[in-house]
Formats: structure tokens, C-alpha cells, sequence
């Protein structure tokens, strides 16, 4: 089953016209983890659920060579950020990024930034104010400044004293700019779903099942979906 995914993996790197495919050559410690692509398959389910469309603001958290970021803005018409602590692997997702649109299939002429509401506006950054459909950025998870974005992708990208960070950064978001919040974590950890389980904000939405893409033997196999809600 793997071997299949992983041919399918290829051809949909071929027909995007990036490469993303295989681990990064990256130096990962005790809070960054190494980069692993999400497999093309899972992240098709996510783009069919529904919940991210021309209007979504998406970050994607450890983008590495920037496969989730740019799928999910070619499929949804989302504008994608990808973030990354790692600069070579940053450096691949602009040359993938730099690839897709050469091929013709992306980035699209759209902006999602429409519902940005007033306190929001007052933080925005110059790439905001551009309106910029895709962006990648070389930085620490944890110091990125949330405002209007309402989608958040995780596939085990650092440790849990990292996520806590981002975590309160959403919530401080929210409170500031009330809308409403999707979190998407695609093979999700224990210590992860233990952690999400402590903020009375976040409130469990639903999960794609993914576990039939590799024989139905591993239960991670699926993304575990949260929500802030548009109301308090």
C-alpha cells in the first residue's frame, strides 16, 4: 500500500510541477522534528472536506518543502503560509512554489483577506497588505503572529512545548478577532490530543478517516479536526 501511495506521491509532484517527495535533509533536535511530506491521498480527503475554500487564510506548520501548502492553495483556492525554522528546506519550497507557477498550475489571482476585521488590520504585516496567494517564510513556528488566518495544519511538526506556544497564539488571535478556527492534525500524537484537551477554546470538531490508504492497521492514520468558534 505504501509503495502505491508513494507512486501516486509522484505523479501528483509531476502534474503539479514541484518536488516534495522523500524526508528533508534537515538537522531536527529535541523540539523541531524531521521533515515528512503528508501523503497526496490525505491531504486530497482534506481538501474535500469542505472546511477550506477561497476565503481560508491556511498556515501550515513545518511546510519543509512546501507539498501541504501549495496542494491545499491549488485545490481550494486558499491562501496558504508555509512556515519553516529550516532555511534549506524553505529555500525548496520557494524553488517548488517558483516550479508550480512556471507550470501553470498555481498560484491563483485570489485574496482571501476580505474578513479581516479591524483589530486584525491594525497588526497586519507587508505580505498581508500585498495580498500574496502563496508565501513561504523562514522562522520559528512560535513567533509567527497570527491575525486573520482561520486554518492551521500540523503533521507532528515539533514538540508539545512548541505547540503550546502556537496554540495560545491562536487563542489570543481569536479572542482579539472572533471568527471561525479549523485545526487540522494529520497522524495525531497522544501528547498532542492530550494537550488540545486542556484549552476550554478548543473544542474537538470531527476526523477524516485515512486508515484504509495504508491496509487499516494503524489508527493515526487520519486527521483529527478542531474548532474555535465564530461564537464565544
Amino acid at each position: 500500500m505504501r509503495d502505491l501511495q508513494e507512486g501516486s506521491d509522484r505523479e501528483w509532484d509531476a502534474k503539479l510541477g514541484i518536488l516534495t517527495a522523500g524526508a528533508g535533509e534537515d538537522s531536527p533536535d529535541m523540539v523541531n522534528f524531521r521533515y515528512e511530506p503528508t501523503p497526496y491521498a490525505v491531504l486530497e480527503r482534506l481538501a474535500g472536506s469542505g472546511l477550506i475554500g477561497p476565503d481560508s487564510v491556511l498556515i501550515d506548520y513545518g511546510c519543509g518543502r512546501g507539498r501541504c501548502t501549495l496542494f491545499l492553495h491549488a485545490k481550494t483556492g486558499c491562501r496558504a503560509i508555509g512556515i519553516d525554522h529550516n532555511p534549506v528546506l524553505v529555500g525548496e519550497a520557494k524553488a517548488n512554489l517558483a516550479g508550480m507557477t512556471a507550470a501553470g498550475t498555481g498560484p491563483v489571482n485570489a485574496s482571501a483577506l476580505s474578513h479581516k476585521s479591524s483589530a486584525a488590520a491594525g497588526r497586519e504585516d507587508p505580505e498581508r497588505a500585498e495580498g500574496k496567494t502563496v508565501t513561504f517564510r523562514r522562522m520559528r513556528a512560535q513567533d509567527y503572529r497570527v491575525t486573520v488566518e482561520d486554518s492551521f495544519y500540523f503533521f507532528n511538526p515539533f514538540s508539545e512545548v512548541i505547540l503550546q506556544a502556537v496554540l495560545q497564539e491562536i487563542i489570543a488571535s481569536w479572542y482579539e478577532n472572533p471568527r471561525q478556527i479549523y485545526l487540522f492534525f494529520y497522524y495525531p500524537k497522544d501528547e498532542d490530543v492530550a494537550l488540545l484537551s486542556m484549552y476550554d477554546e478548543i473544542l474537538f470538531y470531527d476526523e477524516i478517516d485515512c486508515t484504509d490508504l495504508y491496509g487499516g492497521q494503524d489508527d493515526r492514520e487520519r486527521v483529527l479536526i478542531y474548532e474555535l468558534s465564530a461564537e464565544e
